[in-house]
Parts: C-alpha cells; sequence; structure tokens
C-alpha cells in the first residue's frame, strides 16, 4: 500500500495519460482522494482513457456535480447503526466496519462520504460492539467490511476473529474485501491462519467488475484461499462504461468460476454523491441479465439486486 499511487499526476505518467487528464484528475480527487495500487494499474492499458479498470479509480469533474437522487448516505448506514463501527440491517447478521482505510478508492464507493474517524480504533475500543453481538442470540453471522478489513494487521484480526468466536450463536464469518484483487501478496499464511484457526465457517467475498481484473496473481491468492477450503463469492457493480454489456460479464462469470468462485451480485448503482456518471439504465441490467441467462448455466449468474435503505433484504431485480 505504500508502494500505490497517490497523485493523478503519478499514475498519468505510468500510464502515459496527457497531462490536461492528470490536471482534472487531481482537482476532482480534492474530496476523495486518488488511491491506487500498482498491481492494479499494472492490468491497465498505457494511454487509454476508457481502460475498465482506469475508469473505476480515475477521479473526473462529473464527480462535483450535484445530481438528483444521489446522497452521501445512499444504504442507510446511519440508521442501521447499534454502537460506533456496528451496523445491522438484515435479520440473523450484523456488520462491524472495522477500518476506513482501503487497497483501492473506488470512484463509486457508497461509503465515500461515511465517517470512518468515529469508528472504533483497536481492539479495546471494539468492546461494545462484541458485547452488543455477545448479548443477541438472534445473531449467526458476522460481517467484516470497511473500507477493507484486510488492511488491519492479521495480530488485529485474529484477536478480532477470537472474540467473536466466543459468542456462541455467532456461526459464520463473512469477509468482504479488495485486497486479493488489489494487493494478491496479502493472502498470507499468517491471514489464512486466523481465517481458519476458531470454530466459525469463514466466508470470503472478493469484488471483481471486469475479467481484465483477474491475471495470474490474483488466480493464485484465490488459490491460496480455496486450498485452505474458504468458500469464495464474487460481488460486482454494473457499472457504465465499466462492465455494462453481456459478454464482458459473461466472461467475467466464466473466470470467476474457473477459479472456484461463485458469482453472487450483480449491484445497481448505489446512488452515492460523486457516483452518478457511472449510473445503468436498469432496462439495459435486465437485458443483460436474459443474455447471460441464455448463455450461462443458472450458478454461473448472479442476482442482479439493489439496496434501499431501510429494506430489510436486497432488492432482487432479477
Amino acid at each position: 500500500m505504500r508502494a500505490a499511487f497517490r497523485r493523478a499526476g503519478d499514475l498519468a505518467a505510468y500510464l502515459q495519460l496527457p497531462p490536461a487528464v492528470a490536471e482534472s484528475a487531481q482537482a476532482a480527487s480534492e474530496e476523495f482522494p486518488l488511491f491506487v495500487p500498482r498491481e492494479f494499474a499494472e492490468k491497465m492499458t498505457p494511454g487509454d482513457l476508457t481502460d475498465p479498470l482506469l475508469r473505476q479509480v480515475l477521479p473526473v469533474s462529473q464527480e462535483t456535480i450535484a445530481a438528483e437522487g444521489f446522497t452521501t448516505d445512499p444504504v442507510g448506514d446511519d440508521e442501521a447503526t447499534l454502537t460506533p463501527g456496528l451496523l445491522q440491517k438484515y435479520q440473523g447478521r450484523a456488520l462491524m466496519v472495522t477500518t476506513g482505510a482501503c487497497a483501492v478508492h473506488c470512484r463509486y464507493c457508497f461509503r465515500r462520504h461515511f465517517p470512518y474517524g468515529e469508528g472504533p480504533k483497536g481492539i479495546e475500543a471494539w468492546r461494545p460492539a462484541l458485547e452488543t453481538i455477545a448479548a443477541d442470540r438472534s445473531l449467526h453471522e458476522i460481517l467484516l467490511s470497511g473500507g477493507d478489513p484486510l488492511t488491519l494487521t492479521d495480530s488485529i484480526l485474529s484477536q478480532l476473529a477470537s472474540r467473536i468466536a466466543e459468542a456462541n450463536h455467532i456461526r459464520r464469518l463473512r469477509i468482504h474485501t479488495r485486497l486479493p484483487v488489489m494487493i494478491p501478496s496479502r493472502i498470507n499464511d499468517e491471514l489464512l491462519a486466523w481465517l481458519t484457526g476458531t470454530r466459525l465457517t469463514s466466508f470470503v467475498v472478493i469484488h471483481v467488475n471486469h475479467p481484465q481484473e483477474l491475471g495470474e496473481d490474483v488466480a493464485a491468492a484465490l488459490g491460496r484461499l480455496n486450498a485452505a477450503g474458504i468458500p469464495l463469492l464474487n460481488q460486482s457493480v454494473l457499472l457504465r462504461g465499466v462492465n455494462d454489456d453481456a459478454e464482458t460479464l459473461i466472461e467475467l462469470s466464466e473466470k470467476l468460476l474457473d477459479l472456484r468462485v461463485m458469482p453472487y451480485y450483480l449491484h445497481q448503482l448505489d446512488q452515492v454523491q460523486g457516483a452518478a456518471h457511472f449510473e445503468v439504465d436498469k432496462a439495459i441490467g435486465l437485458q443483460i441479465m436474459e443474455t447471460m441467462r441464455r448463455r450461462l448455466p443458472g450458478y454461473a449468474v448472479p442476482r442482479y439486486v439493489e439496496e434501499i435503505a431501510g429494506d430489510h433484504s436486497k432488492r432482487v431485480i432479477a
């Protein structure tokens, strides 16, 4: 992460982009900074402003334009907060926003305005959340999210997993992360040890939007997780100019399955302020899903969903 690109000019120079692009991107990144790991940038095509990986991370002037219906908390995180850092939206499970740090700043991130500074820092600061989890026997699954939980040290994550496992009604631990894709070397022995070191069944949910993201280094990282017996799922977001066509998403599903990752969700864009230029009309999404169903076996087709603040589950579109 120390080697990641943090300035638009540096990324533009690396990818041989025009200086005007760097200037515009730097101006657009004032509120939500650019952050791109080199491993991800290496998969981009130099000089190509339409590169689907670049489009996910390059700040653009459209981010500064207010759009009707787009807000700073589109999925109702504020209303779902039980204790600092602990959210519950759906029955039987709760989510811990473990950190504000992430391995990449996706320009469509629905938590780009989240008040991470108010969250717990360190294991002891998580005591109120852990006590709430222990007291609620209706909970059976805990999600670690962020930011990205795998930006934390394995020592901290090991302690957190062990503390969660002390609540005997919790059965599963789910990790939502982009680290296996952004910095594949993060999948190390220490990480596998705590993921498999408690009585909890651990799941890892990755986030891949385009088949170009699945290089050999990512395949090797996912292979290590698979070899450890950890089920892998993938979530994608339907993004204009990135993956809003059936051929791309069909190729993505097939590549994921080859790597033993189940396509899980295809999300309609969360209407977060600054991301309106990524939105794809639902009619196009439905056409894409129809084509995918014709071309792929049922298990290879993700559910096309949207998250509506206050709903008791993801809303299935198709």
